[in-house]
């Protein structure tokens, strides 16, 4: 050996393992942290978003429904019903669904295989969205109507006694039921309606 290289070893020495394993404490700290702050954000943006779409719709339900025939009424509470148990299953299948499935779709470059894949890593979030805030607002709603349905039944047959409990639990247990169905199917086609619902967002998103 010459002294170049003698020389060299003895500049590179390796770095002691305390400052190592402080390098990697500082580093999973602040991971941490942003995590944390990712959570929080979302909360915030989640807070606000269901905040807002629960006044509009809360309102539209109230001032619009109201005016409606009951007929109409009734095929809007079922419709908000229907829309409330679709997004559950939704939200079950993609914290379900196995993300390689779609892998070897996404090599032979099938639409929609991409945003299916997207979908499922952002699980918690989308699961979150369908089943917490959509599901939420669609209650409400659901709630919300059933009292004008209750009123107009009341006031259009003359009737004595108080349809609003006998409705409101009418609506929840089409709704409990219903998604309890959904779940089941959602376990069992969770692929098809990820891909499903993938491909609508690749006809809707721009490349």
């Amino acid at each position: 050996m010459n002294q170049k290289t003698t020389k060299t070893m003895k500049q590179t020495k390796p770095v002691p393992f305390c400052f190592r394993k402080k390098g990697l404490k500082i580093k999973m700290n602040n991971k941490k942290e942003s995590k944390e702050h990712s959570n929080i954000k979302w909360f915030i943006e989640v807070f606000i978003a269901t905040f807002i779409l629960s006044m509009i719709f809360s309102y539209i339900s109230a001032n619009g429904v109201s005016h409606l025939n009951l007929a109409s009424a009734i095929l809007i509470l079922i419709l908000v019903i229907g829309v409330g148990i679709f997004f559950d299953i939704i939200g079950v299948a993609v914290t379900v669904a196995n993300e390689h499935e779609f892998h070897a779709k996404a090599t032979k470059k099938v639409k929609g295989s991409k945003d299916s894949i997207k979908l499922i890593r952002n699980a918690p979030k989308v699961a979150n969205i369908c089943a917490d805030v959509i599901g939420d607002i669609c209650g409400v709603l659901s709630g919300a109507i059933s009292a004008l349905i209750a009123m107009k039944i009341t006031e259009q047959f003359g009737l004595q006694f108080d349809l609003q409990f006998l409705l409101s639990a009418l609506v929840a247990s089409l709704t409990v039921g219903g998604k309890a169905l959904g779940k089941g199917i959602a376990n069992s086609k969770s692929t098809q309606i990820v891909h499903g619902v993938g491909i609508v967002i690749n006809k809707f998103r721009r490349d």
